[in-house]
This record gives structure tokens, C-alpha cells and sequence, in this order.
């Protein structure tokens, strides 16, 4: 469809490449000298980078939306300041974005990673991903929810057509955690901050829950990073700015890494796979598998997979009470 033209539109193009020339690193990815997408399309937008576009069409999706419904640690947890996907999702294009232009960087490829990084991700967080990657390796398979939200743009939202994305992007999406590294700085500094974010803000939800007193954290990394997370994420990205400025890549000084490694290793023992979690996460994994099994009894496993990483915690909970009562009833 085309749009009502004039001289601001018909000069943005011109004038972001300028603007991007004088002032974006040279190691910076440009605007509008992307790869492209998968199906080209006709009509760009006048007014927006094909990144600008490409962070719009994931916020206006079904499954970034869902987002909200999708706890990062705890299961439908009683109280309204828990994070949940789509705050984790938002810290982590804020912090990316601020990196990116410190380091001149493209700020809003940087964001439209971010915001779709977790597209794919299934209910009841690290649990559920791992109940759902063990339904799947039974059937010789496996989930990775990095792949799933690069699925889930490129194939199952707009009723299977996908949002069609730059190249940039699904890459940076795709390799924001796993083996592979994204090709962009942009994408590097996504796969970075979500660590950055994920550790501390769990720690802030722990502590909320009751479940960790902020006292019992590791020494040496409070000492180096802070004690409280918005300091210890202030350092993390401090480092990271400097660390990657000098070095002409996207890197953490092996002091600051270490330290935030300890963090997780920290956090993995004591809350992920900690006693208080151990219940709540079983009947996390039950209901996961519980789900995938009635819906592959009735189609493949893809679509069982479709099924059941698109429910956000409380569809699942739900589902799961109608599976069972179901099987309740009298024949």
C-alpha cells in the first residue's frame, strides 16, 4: 500500500544516511545498508528505517504481547512488581539501547533485537524450556528458545506469514544465547545485557519472594560490582562500554565477567534449582508435559510445540486444570 508522499518523507532517507555517516562508529551496522528480508517488499516505509519498522512490527505482535503473561522465574506469582517477560524484555532494550550509543553503535537495530530475543520463550521460564526440550529429545529432537523466537517471526505470526524481518535482526535473535555469536556489534551487545539483566533482576524477585537474603550473595562480585542491582548493572555496563571501545568488539573485562558468572552460578544453586524452587518448578514441569503429551496425541510435534511455548503462564495453568478434569469425568 502506498502513502501520502511529501518533502519530509521523500528526504528521511537522505538524511539518516547522513546523520548515520557523521556520527555512527564505522564498525556500526547502517540503516538502510541491510542485508534485507526474506521477501522483498515493495513499499518501504517513508518515514522509518526498514530497523525502526522491523521493532514495530515485534511490538505490535500477538507473541511479544503475550509477553506479559510469562513469569521469569517464579509461577504466577501472588503480587503485581514480579518481573515477568515483557519487563525483562523492556530492561533489556533499555540498557542495549544506552550501550549501543555510547558506543555509537545503531541504536535501533540494537533495540528491535532486544525486543524480539524472547518471542519464543514458553511458559513457567527456565522450567518450562526445559520440560518442553525433554519432550522433544524423546522424539529425537530438542528446544531452544532462541530458535523458537526465530520461528515465531519468520513463520507463525501473522497466521503463519511471519513479520518478516531484516536479516540483521533474525540474526541477532536467533544467536542472542546458544553456540552461535551474532554477526552484528549490535546483536553482541544484546547477547550480553540479557545476562546482565536476567541475574540481577532475579536476584531483586528472589528477594522479593523471601527466598534469598541479599546478605547471603558471593563477596567478591557485591564488592566489585555494588549491592544493589541497579548498581551492580550500572558497573556491568560501564565495563562493558570501555572494555569493547578499546577493544574494537563487543567484550567484558575477565574481572567483571567472572564476577557476574559467580552471580549466576550463585543464583543457579541457591534459587533456580534451589529447594524452595524444586516443588513449584516439578509442577511447572509436569503441566508442560502433561500439555505437549494430549496435543501430540492428536497432531505432529511441531504443532504440539507451537501449542504449548506460545501459552503464557496462566493459559497453561488454565489448560492444564481442563486437561485434568477432563480426565475426570465419567465416561
Amino acid at each position: 500500500m502506498s502513502h501520502p508522499s511529501g518533502p519530509v518523507a521523500n528526504a528521511f532517507p537522505d538524511r539518516i544516511r547522513r546523520l548515520e555517516r557523521e556520527s555512527l562508529s564505522e564498525l556500526a551496522v547502517r540503516s538502510y545498508d541491510t542485508a534485507g528480508r526474506a521477501r522483498p517488499e515493495p513499499d518501504e516505509c517513508s518515514l522509518r528505517t526498514p530497523f525502526q519498522r522491523d521493532r514495530d512490527r515485534i511490538v505490535h505482535s500477538k507473541s511479544f504481547r503475550r509477553l506479559k503473561g510469562k513469569t521469569q522465574v517464579f509461577i504466577a506469582p501472588q503480587g503485581d512488581h514480579f518481573r515477568t517477560r515483557m519487563t525483562h524484555t523492556l530492561e533489556v532494550a533499555g540498557i542495549s539501547r544506552g550501550v549501543a550509543r555510547a558506543l555509537r553503535l545503531n541504536e535501533d537495530l540494537t533495540e528491535a533485537i532486544a525486543l524480539g530475543h524472547d518471542l519464543g520463550h514458553p511458559p513457567f521460564g527456565h522450567t518450562g524450556e526445559d520440560a518442553l526440550d525433554r519432550c522433544l529429545k524423546r522424539l529425537g529432537s530438542g528446544f531452544r528458545h532462541n530458535e523458537h523466537s526465530l520461528r515465531m517471526v519468520e513463520v507463525l505470526e501473522r497466521g503463519g506469514a511471519g513479520l518478516n524481518l531484516t536479516a540483521e535482526v533474525r540474526d541477532g535473535i536467533l544467536n542472542h544465547t546458544g553456540t552461535g555469536t551474532p554477526a552484528s556489534l549490535e546483536g553482541r551487545i544484546v547477547r550480553l545485557v540479557d545476562r546482565f539483566a536476567y541475574v540481577n533482576h532475579d536476584i531483586d524477585d528472589a528477594a522479593r519472594a523471601g527466598i534469598l537474603d541479599p546478605a547471603d550473595l558471593p563477596a567478591g562480585p557485591v564488592a566489585l560490582l555494588g549491592g544493589t542491582s541497579s548498581e551492580r548493572i550500572d558497573a556491568l555496563v560501564h565495563d562493558l562500554v570501555e572494555t569493547s571501545d578499546r577493544a574494537g568488539e563487543i567484550e567484558q573485562s575477565p574481572r567483571y565477567d567472572d564476577a557476574l558468572l559467580e552471580l549466576r552460578s550463585f543464583m543457579f544453586e541457591h534459587v533456580y534449582l534451589g529447594p524452595p524452587a524444586r516443588a513449584e518448578s516439578a509442577r511447572a514441569a509436569a503441566m508442560v508435559e502433561a500439555l505437549f503429551a494430549h496435543h501430540l496425541a492428536s497432531g505432529d510435534a511441531q504443532s504440539a510445540t507451537d501449542w504449548v511455548a506460545g501459552m503464557t503462564d496462566g493459559f497453561a495453568l488454565r489448560a492444564h486444570a481442563e486437561l485434568r478434569a477432563a480426565e475426570r469425568a465419567p465416561a
